[in-house]
């Protein structure tokens, strides 16, 4: 496997679905519970999280988390891991395509569709023209009110309010609206 397309130097996600034998899937979590302690030893590991089918599906889901694309690419091509994939084969197979995403990334996929991320500068200039008017806002409407309380406090509640609006609110209606500048592409 090549190395993921992201910066050396920044964290990333890797997704990785395998699909478990009928009746296989108790050895497959004992396997689980092996290679996911095998991945924390490892330099960069930054966590797994492992989504389990549910009802009669077969397929499982790893989304892991390393430091730098180096670090992920390290365990990937290791010859631990190597180890841990020949032990799960006639229990499960991994699918062939990985998804991999970086920092911002995430912020800027386009639901159903599958593209290379915008180049970073735009997605720096797209973030900045989200957070800036936010930030304004929130200043306008809160800061006095917000004023006598300690410094730690306010300077929490600013970040527990912007991360969700901008995930869930503003980040999407921007890729959607800016989509043809931010992908070109696609048309």
């Amino acid at each position: 496997m090549e190395r993921p397309d992201a910066p050396a130097d920044e964290p990333v996600t890797t997704l990785f679905t395998w699909k478990v034998v009928p009746g296989r899937e108790h050895e497959f979590e004992d396997w689980l519970r092996g290679i996911n302690a095998a991945a924390a030893r490892f330099p960069g590991h930054q966590g797994v999280t492992w989504l389990r089918p549910s009802g009669e599906g077969r397929h499982y889901h790893a989304v892991l988390r390393f430091s730098s694309a180096d670090q992920l690419t390290d365990w990937l091509r290791s010859d631990e891991r190597a180890a841990w994939t020949r032990r799960v084969e006639g229990i499960a197979a991994e699918a062939a395509d990985r998804a991999h995403t970086t920092g911002l990334e995430t912020w800027f996929s386009l639901p159903h569709t599958a593209v290379r991320p915008p180049p970073r500068w735009k997605m720096s200039l797209v973030s900045f023209c989200a957070v800036y008017p936010c930030v304004l806002l929130f200043n306008v409407l809160f800061a006095a009110e917000l004023a006598p309380w300690p410094v730690a406090l306010r300077a929490l509640v600013l970040p527990m309010v912007m991360a969700p609006l901008l995930t869930y609110a503003i980040m999407p209606l921007l890729s959607q609206l800016l989509r043809r500048w931010l992908y070109p592409n696609l048309g």
